[in-house]
């Protein structure tokens, strides 16, 4: 059954065309481990590893390619990041639209003696750029922000949010979940000493494969989430001090990076700014094409201003989950209900504890899907 997909906040569908061949060939012929092995097929595998991390460093312009770790997801790397640049007695500053890939760490963390405090944001998920610099505290070591909303799309200020952190000596961490590979990151310009992100959203990657780019600042204060081998240093009992080693110990997702390598180059290939320019034009047709609905409240921005190709919506008389049931069951259109493992977001924007239905449209997306996905739409909410 061919189903119109529109779950790309979730992970990208379908992956850009050269990942699922790339991954097969790789480990059906050369599926060899790295950093082990001193033989010349380990070293190919390797150079692919290296000019993967020098991709993302020149995509995202950071300062080096050996301040790039892979993860297995954005997850990974913001516990990575707070549970190895925070310490007992840090305070931290976090926006009122973080997902619990934040906000469960933080949790957990002030049983370690680390506090924190939410920024508040507008009903359409902007954040109130003017409240940052008052709850900053002598404390205060971190900002921690998400680039765009998994909920509603809207796109935060970071530039300018980095330069506050600079301003006031306070690192800056930043879950680009929504926006690598979609809008373009400048880590040197926005002073981002640790950009997290995944391979599986907007760059097209697969599940399974993430990473974390460091500044020099925090290269030289984080601590390893995980200890174990790295294959260098095996004489000594502590993490090794060069990186990535400090922070990839035991074998890597080489079949990810090896997918995510393709993905990259497609990207490339396209460009960013195709990609960002296409899917806006998807959510422009799909948000004029909903706004007369009775009943059918669109959540957050309701224009193209800062945002992505994330659109939550909520139904005033009907079960937002029974009307994506609905979708799949009539329509064969895949959404997704509920919270978005983002109650703190959900409270924000006003829809919290029921939810939303979100559409999320990706590069491969059609008009005919949005065309469907609006009659559908009309057709159920009458």
């Amino acid at each position: 059954m061919n189903y119109i997909y529109l779950d790309n906040a979730s992970t990208s569908y379908p992956k850009a065309p050269t990942v699922g061949p790339a991954m097969e060939k790789f480990i059906n012929t050369s599926s060899i481990n790295i950093n082990r092995g001193s033989y010349a097929p380990a070293y190919d595998v390797e150079e692919i590893v290296f000019s993967t991390r020098q991709t993302l460093c020149k995509m995202m312009n950071g300062y080096d390619e050996q301040y790039v770790t892979f993860t297995q997801n954005v997850t990974m790397s913001l516990n990575m990041a707070l549970q190895g640049l925070l310490k007992a007695g840090d305070h931290v500053l976090i926006s009122g639209m973080e997902h619990n890939a934040v906000l469960r760490p933080l949790t957990y963390l002030t049983g370690k003696g680390i506090s924190y405090d939410i920024i508040p944001c507008t009903s359409n998920g902007s954040i109130q750029i003017d409240s940052i610099t008052e709850p900053i505290k002598p404390s205060t070591a971190a900002i921690i922000i998400n680039h765009a909303s998994n909920v509603c799309g809207t796109v935060q200020d970071i530039s300018t949010i980095g330069s506050i952190c600079k301003n006031h000596d306070l690192l800056f961490i930043v879950d680009s979940a929504q926006t690598a590979g979609i809008l373009p990151i400048d880590i040197k310009a926005s002073y981002i000493d640790a950009l997290c992100f995944t391979g599986h959203k907007g760059l097209m990657g697969p599940q399974g494969i993430g990473g974390i780019i460091l500044s020099p600042t925090a290269a030289t204060s984080i601590e390893p989430l995980i200890y174990g081998g790295t294959g260098s240093y095996s004489d000594v009992l502590t993490m090794p001090l060069i990186f990535p080693d400090r922070l990839e110990p035991g074998t890597l997702n080489l079949p990810g990076i090896i997918g995510l390598h393709e993905s990259l180059r497609y990207i490339q290939d396209v460009g960013i700014d195709a990609i960002h320019q296409k899917e806006l034009d998807l959510t422009q047709q799909f948000l004029q094409g909903i706004k007369n609905i009775p009943t059918l409240r669109i959540v957050g921005k309701e224009d193209l201003d800062n945002r992505v190709a994330v659109v939550s919506v909520t139904c005033e008389e009907k079960d937002n989950a029974h009307i994506a049931y609905q979708l799949e069951s009539e329509y064969n259109i895949l959404t997704r209900v509920g919270l978005h493992c983002a109650p703190l977001a959900h409270q924000t924007l006003g829809t919290y504890p029921t939810g939303t239905i979100r559409f999320s449209f990706g590069y491969r997306n059609t008009i005919n899907d949005i065309d469907t996905a609006i009659m559908a739409l009309h057709q159920l909410i009458k």
